[in-house]
């Protein structure tokens, strides 16, 4: 079993992102399984926001039909 932050949304506008977020919400997604990521820029590069949630599944291994040997 392999657990990973899925990434939803990478956006610099935060309408966009609360939108996304409140779409989120509302399929039922639990606010413990949801990160927000603030990637501080500069002048020349604003402020990135990534929405992202928590996922579980099967080890890749398995899904692709690999053997562990």
């Amino acid at each position: 079993m392999i657990t990973e932050w899925e990434v939803i949304v990478e956006t610099r506008d935060q309408a966009e992102l609360h939108i996304r977020l409140r779409d989120i919400r509302e399929a039922g997604v639990d606010d413990s399984m949801i990160r927000i990521d603030t990637l501080c820029g500069r002048l020349a590069l604003p402020a990135t926001y990534r929405l992202s949630r928590f996922v579980t599944g099967p080890r890749w291994e398995s899904e692709r039909g690999d053997s562990a040997h």
